[in-house]
């Protein structure tokens, strides 16, 4: 028994758990989990903690870090259209893209015929289509294998998760006119980046995909302590008993009611969170 049993924790993991936005816009090496981070992490577990990470990153980016990554429970992956368990090697649950989404690519791509977007399959491939130098940086970041493709029609399903890439004026465009159409509330639009939209099945956010794993794992909502940094990660700041959010989260995320600021990610943000967590129990 430890002080922390029934207690749970759903981290993001970019800019949150680990900084890469530097990786991201130079192309360096991503850091790994700061020891402050792990050690309190470490703690946490021992102590009847369990923790999770709750990503935008698909499973072939995610894949290569989570085994450096301290965690005991699964893990939310392409921005909450699936749970994977890390251990079994296997989707414990997934809420991927109906296959209708076609029909609104094809149609964002005759409104935005340059639009640059990667597209996610669950069997560790992306595809890209028009892209960019975001998307080199992003696939220099997530290291996930991408094969560059001329349409929609040429991606196996089912597809996890779409993501756009562009500057952040454009991305507002494209946000503004998804809300337009017909179809928009049959999906989830979110900002995962400065230059990142993510579109998913309805339902399938942070907030949808945490809410399940908890009820999969019989935790208790009201222990259930959230963090993150950006637009992607308030549903499930939203959801948790209490949120976090480290000190160079976005402004909206920090002004959410009752959030806790942490220190800045590049300070142990999680340790910090940690720290407050002991003191509680």
């Amino acid at each position: 028994m430890g002080k922390f049993d029934g207690v749970m924790i759903a981290t993001d993991y970019d800019n949150t758990l680990v900084y890469t936005e530097s990786a991201l816009l130079a192309g360096g090496v991503i850091p790994p989990v700061s020891p402050g981070n792990r050690q309190a992490i470490t703690y946490f577990m021992e102590q009847g903690g369990t923790f999770s990470v709750a990503t935008g990153r698909a499973l072939p980016a995610f894949a290569p870090l989570a085994a450096g990554i301290p965690m005991n429970a699964p893990s939310v992956l392409f921005n909450g259209a699936a749970i994977y368990d890390f251990f079994q090697k296997a989707y414990v649950c997934t809420a991927f893209l109906p296959d209708s989404v076609r029909d609104c690519v094809r149609q964002v791509l005759g409104d935005f015929p340059d639009i640059a977007m990667e597209i996610y399959h669950d069997d560790n491939s992306v595809h890209a289509i028009n892209p960019n130098e975001l998307t080199e940086r992003h696939v220099h970041l997530t290291h996930a294998p991408t094969v560059t493709l001329q349409s929609i029609d040429e991606v196996p399903s089912p597809i996890s998760k779409i993501v756009f890439e562009e500057p952040a004026p454009i991305l507002q465009e494209l946000l503004a006119y998804f809300k337009r159409q017909p179809w928009h509330d049959e999906y989830e639009f979110s900002t995962s980046g400065s230059y990142l939209l993510e579109l998913t099945a309805h339902g399938a956010d942070k907030g949808g995909m945490v809410r399940r794993l908890v009820e999969i794992l019989g935790q208790d909502p009201c222990h259930l302590y959230c963090v993150g940094d950006h637009a992607n990660d308030i549903s499930m700041l939203t959801y948790a008993h209490e949120a976090f959010a480290p000190a160079n989260a976005l402004a909206a995320v920090q002004q959410l009611p009752g959030i806790h600021v942490l220190p800045d990610c590049r300070e142990d943000a999680i340790a910090a969170m940690i720290d407050q967590l002991d003191r509680m129990y």
